[in-house]
């Protein structure tokens, strides 16, 4: 969310932000709504000061009919001043609902574009594979080692169930405990966060309200976070934070659940696109300051390029046109995995920056060095998203004999195995 009063000073940015990120926004609409707000607001301030006044006024009156004057007018200005207030809900309502729609201003770095095929490579790094076979899909690999179980797992879960099961079930927590002691090295206090949360921390970090077609929603009310940066944002939701602490930085593992509403087409068989997976996110809160976040975005990425590294999985960078920013979002890098038997890149992480975006909205706030109250910075990146990874990760370690071999950094949490198969 941005401060109404930078809304107001900075209309035509606001604007020119709604038209990179191809949402449609009408700051005019906004605009007329916060007049009637402050007007009303206004209204009901006086109204309420000037009741007040006669309320201490009538104790005073020594005079009966002036006594039963002050009452009677008591009465009727509490009667309009309860109309107003009922007025001004409703301003509110609208006004809230239309601030909750204002697009953050992407930096100027964004390039221009509509969707992810406008997004521009940055940088890759490793070798794409040259097979001299015809390379297996993860699909046929999973099912010939017994890694997987897709007819099953649909049969329990439903449209895009899996089951992963001996070796990639194996791999699933070697995976997480190597990004757990690596980024645990770098300072990240890792966190087991919840998967159901209420919908103020999801309206808080932007997932709501124009997101919610995809989030699984319970009988209660509650929903199921597609990842565990909205319950990590959360977790400070109405604090006030040392500045002696930062940057706080967690490492959060939880459940993911997303609905891949209008993806019904999109990669339905497989582990690429699933309703039900696992990830690491890692989190940053910092400084109010465009130069902490941009270091610290370039340092999220940076591990997230380590890891993908160590494990060998040859990637690209891509840096997200303006329509492919969500609403919140500064600036987002994707890291993208070759995957040979589509014979192209496919996204496994995004990190991103929000400015005050998140916090403003869960009111995160911390104490400068001169005893002012801010909003303080929010960052997040992907560590590793489960079971997405392991695609390429079987792909381009796949061997002529159908084998898989397994990275090096990995075989220590699988007791030592050096292949699959």
């Amino acid at each position: 969310m941005l401060d109404i009063k930078f809304i107001r000073e900075n209309a035509d940015l606001v604007k020119a932000a709604a038209v990179k990120k191809n949402i449609a926004f009408d700051v005019a609409e906004l605009l007329a709504a916060d007049d009637s707000r402050r007007t009303l607001l206004l209204e009901v301030e006086t109204m309420r000061s000037k009741q007040n006044e006669i309320a201490n006024a009538v104790p005073r009156a020594t005079d009966t009919k002036e006594r039963e004057r002050l009452i009677s007018e008591s009465k009727s200005m509490k009667d309009v001043l309860q109309k107003k207030e009922v007025e001004l809900q409703e301003v509110m309502k609208t006004w809230h609902g239309l601030m909750v729609q204002v697009p953050n201003i992407p930096d100027v770095s964004v390039p221009e574009g509509k969707e992810d095929s406008d997004n521009v490579e940055v940088r890759t790094w490793g070798s794409i594979p040259k097979f001299d076979f015809t390379p297996k899909d993860h699909i046929e690999l999973f099912e010939k080692h017994g890694m997987a179980d897709f007819e099953r797992g649909t049969k329990v879960a439903g449209f895009r169930g899996y089951v992963l099961k001996s070796d990639g079930a194996r791999l699933v927590f070697a995976l997480s405990q190597f990004v757990l002691n690596e980024l645990s090295k770098e300072g990240f206090e890792p966190m087991i966060v919840p998967s159901l949360v209420r919908r103020a921390p999801l309206i808080g970090t932007g997932f709501l309200p124009q997101g919610e077609e995809d989030l699984y929603k319970t009988q209660d009310g509650d929903f199921l976070a597609g990842t565990a940066e909205v319950a990590t944002m959360g977790y400070h939701m109405d604090e006030v934070l040392n500045i002696s602490d930062f940057p706080k930085k967690y490492i959060s593992f939880s459940p993911s659940f997303r609905r891949e509403a209008g993806s019904h087409s999109k990669d339905t068989k497989g582990l690429i696109r699933v309703h039900e997976f696992f990830k690491w996110e890692q989190v940053i809160l910092c400084e109010a300051s465009h130069e902490q976040s941009v270091k610290f975005h370039e340092y999220l990425t940076e591990n997230s390029e380590k890891l993908m590294q160590k494990l060998g999985i040859p990637y690209h960078i891509v840096l997200n046109c303006g329509g492919d920013l969500g609403l919140g979002q500064v600036k987002k890098y994707d890291i993208e995995a070759w995957v040979p038997s589509q014979n192209t890149y496919r996204e496994t992480h995004s990190a991103s920056y929000f400015h005050d975006f998140q916090t403003r909205r869960l009111n995160i706030r911390y104490k400068d060095a001169n005893g002012k109250l801010r909003f303080a910075h929010s960052l997040n990146n992907t560590a590793i998203a489960m079971p997405r990874i392991l695609v390429p990760l079987v792909e381009n370690f796949q061997q002529a004999d159908g084998s898989i071999t397994i990275p090096e950094v990995l075989r220590p949490y699988m007791g030592g195995k050096h292949k699959i198969g």
